[in-house]
């Protein structure tokens, strides 16, 4: 599956009748998608106001939005058009054409080998890329074959990669990496360093596979003391009793310091993340955690996240902290950033890492159906849109900046010094250790050699990963 932007070749034009009624009267199961995004964009979409053609009163008659909609070659153009400000503003609005894989990727199903790698131009600007494995998922295709996190490859089934041909090369089923050492010729610039084949190769395929976000939860002991160090890759709330347990487990050892791992966490369930922030405190149940503000016609949807003391008919295990430490990167963003931001007003939060991207705006699944919930879904499509719907805020009413949360302790992840996940001498995790415990005091940036310049490539890249959403259960429509 993929997101598409302008993959259908025709739109067949079609006649308008009994379309336009007032959307407040009786939003009509729509036979036609273009019809469906608009009619959901014009409901839900958080920055309606900003969009003309948004606003309830844009049509005098039927075939003034008839001819409208037949203006658009296909339901993504149409959907492109009204949006706020993508550069800047709403950079995470989408539509999909498979809903069925969008839900599948929000309950942690994907089509993987359990391998994400990071690619980079090397030399830098010339034409060749290698990969950097950033992590191996748990229970893989990639972890069964020993793959381990800083590995780097060049080559895919015996073939060099170049800027031409990495995207074709690694987006098959199967494949072959072959693996090479970097060495840094023993100087500290990168102009003179090479990478040469270690004759390592290793063969995997893609398949269904289920992610539990709770990737690692240790207790740590340090200096005579126990550190609760989670790192949690997605707010999955399928997997909230698997976070629960975590929280147990960190209850029974009496950890008196915790620290979060979110560097590669890019968001998920607003319900989860307040159940998390609920899980790390304890000391404020019933307090606001967090608010949500929908566009001016759904005021009545505006709802408060609060913190709790059990899910589902289980008791949340509470650490009562009034300090955590929280690992971030350039890839933490949507819930992630909404658990710093609203913890914030009630303990004390130290961030620990690289200034995270920026997304305060929550989504909801809209599909054509009369009150755009997965009910009575119009059979004859998949489309569905994934828009911004409301604004998350904390309880003093601020939002994650735009430009992301600035950390308090700059630590930028290098490619050439990964360390190992959960290992104490990692270098975020030892940046943070080191605040806890006062051993080196509070690092400066990394002062190793200069960055790699990456890729951004789309590779094994989920579409839907900087989603922050609302669960079925917590929707304004259920």
């Amino acid at each position: 599956m993929k997101i598409l932007k302008f993959s259908l070749l025709a739109l067949v034009l079609f006649t308008v009748s009994s379309c336009f009624d007032d959307r407040d009267d009786n939003i009509v199961l729509s036979s036609n998608v273009n019809d469906f995004v608009w009619k959901g964009m014009n409901f839900w979409y958080l920055y309606k106001d900003e969009i003309p053609d948004l606003a309830n009163d844009r049509f005098s008659s039927n075939e003034e939005y008839g001819n409208y909609l037949n203006s658009f070659f296909s339901p993504e153009e149409l959907f492109e058009s009204l949006i706020f400000q993508r550069e800047t503003v709403d950079r995470f609005s989408v539509i999909v054409d498979d809903y069925i894989a969008l839900e599948q990727s929000f309950d942690g199903v994907s089509y993987s080998n359990g391998l994400q790698f990071s690619l980079y131009e090397f030399p830098e600007n010339s034409s060749n890329v290698i990969g950097i494995i950033r992590m191996v998922l748990n229970d893989s295709e990639a972890s069964a074959a020993g793959l381990q996190r800083g590995q780097i490859f060049n080559s895919v089934d015996g073939t060099l990669m170049n800027i031409d041909n990495y995207n074709e090369l690694l987006n098959q089923q199967s494949y072959t990496l072959g693996f090479v050492d970097y060495n840094d010729n023993g100087t500290p610039e990168t102009e003179d360093d090479f990478v040469a084949s270690n004759g390592q190769s290793t063969s995997l395929t893609k398949v269904v596979y289920n992610e539990n976000p709770v990737y690692i939860s240790n207790i740590l002991e340090v200096n005579g003391e126990n550190v609760g160090y989670l790192m949690y890759n997605r707010f999955n709330n399928n997997y909230d009793s698997h976070l629960n347990n975590a929280f147990a487990e960190f209850q029974a050892s009496n950890v008196q310091h915790l620290i979060l791992d979110f560097r590669y966490n890019p968001g998920g369930s607003v319900n989860t993340a307040s159940l998390l922030g609920s899980m790390i405190t304890g000391q404020f149940t019933g307090q606001n955690f967090s608010k949500l503000i929908y566009n001016s016609d759904l005021q009545s949807q505006n709802s408060t996240y609060e913190f709790k003391d059990s899910f589902s008919g289980i008791g949340i295990n509470q650490l009562n902290l009034s300090k955590v430490y929280v690992i971030t990167s350039a890839r933490t963003a949507s819930a992630s950033e909404l658990v710093i931001n609203s913890l914030k007003p009630y303990i004390n939060v130290v961030v620990v890492g690289d200034e995270t991207v920026g997304k305060s705006q929550a989504s909801i699944t809209v599909y054509d159906s009369p009150n755009f919930t997965a009910q009575n879904r119009n059979p004859n499509h998949t489309y569905a849109l994934q828009p911004l719907v409301a604004q998350s805020i904390n309880s003093l009413d601020e939002a994650v900046p735009s430009s992301g949360l600035v950390p308090d302790i700059e630590v930028v992840e290098s490619a050439l010094n990964l360390g190992t996940l959960g290992d104490v001498n990692e270098p975020l995790l030892a940046a943070a250790l080191a605040d806890i415990f006062g051993s080196s005091g509070r690092l400066a940036p990394s002062t190793q050699k200069p960055l790699l310049k990456p890729i951004k490539a789309e590779i094994d890249k989920d579409p839907f990963n900087d989603f922050m959403y609302l669960d079925h259960d917590h929707s304004p429509f259920k």
